[in-house]
């Protein structure tokens, strides 16, 4: 199912960024894809997690707003098969009172979520943030390549590597990554880094400390024992290079 806007052949026009979004309220749809449209994007609609997951492949949609409560394929299993072969950003959709849903969405591989109910204007914002973040820096903008220890973060190229092996990272665990490298030996609180690497003012912090251990999964040599991404007790988090790479 497509949005009005759409080619002849199924798949949106190639003017905005493109936006593939999976729920099955037609009413959520239409609200949301009207906020899209209004601020230069286009859509894709899917009505359940598999037909989702056909486009998500096939179109390569630059971000998917993705409803945890869905039918045949639900949402934390969407994400699951999706991280498996992309890296393109998701924001969740969550019914108030699923925290714990929430929370697996998050450890699943989504980068963000919203409550509903949730204000349509809000969506757009973040949507629009996530994009802002995910598209190429200028040439003149470009940044040398961050190195620590055998961790090499390349801003440029959107790539990670440990010991030569390249790493696979979402989009929020790579920009999360990229800010704390670029701060060594800084505390940031978990506010402070959903401001800088969300943009929210306001959110749940427990979205940072999933992503949080997420990372550390990929790049620490024991992720029980972080020793480079480690926890300053209450206070929030800090980037410790390792000692030759100081």
């Amino acid at each position: 199912m497509t949005q009005p806007g759409s080619g002849p052949d199924g798949a949106p026009p190639t003017a905005g960024p493109r936006i593939l979004v999976v729920d099955d309220d037609p009413t959520v749809v239409e609200v949301i894809t009207g906020y899209l449209h209004r601020a230069g994007h286009t859509t894709v609609v899917a009505s359940d997690g598999g037909i989702g997951l056909q486009l998500a492949h096939q179109l390569g949609p630059d971000l998917i707003v993705l409803d945890l409560g869905l039918p045949g394929i639900g949402g934390i299993e969407f994400c699951r098969r999706l991280r498996g072969s992309s890296s393109t950003p998701v924001i969740m959709l969550t019914a108030l009172g699923e925290e714990e849903d929430r929370l697996r969405g998050l450890e699943a591989g989504a980068d963000d979520y919203l409550t509903k109910p949730f204000s349509p204007r809000e969506l757009v914002m973040r949507v629009q943030s996530v994009l802002r973040r995910t598209m190429a820096m200028p040439p003149q903008q470009a940044a040398a390549p961050r190195r620590a220890g055998d961790l090499v973060v390349d801003q440029n190229a959107r790539v990670v590597t440990k010991a030569g092996r390249e790493l696979t990272l979402t989009n929020k665990e790579f920009e999360l990554l990229a800010y704390l490298i670029d701060h060594p030996g800084q505390v940031f609180r978990r506010d402070e880094l959903m401001r800088e690497v969300w943009s929210h003012d306001i959110g749940d912090a427990s979205t940072v400390t999933v992503h949080v251990r997420r990372l550390r999964e990929k790049i620490e040599d024991n992720p029980s024992r972080p020793l480079v991404l480690v926890t300053v007790w209450g206070v929030g988090y800090r980037f410790d290079p390792p000692a030759e790479a100081r």
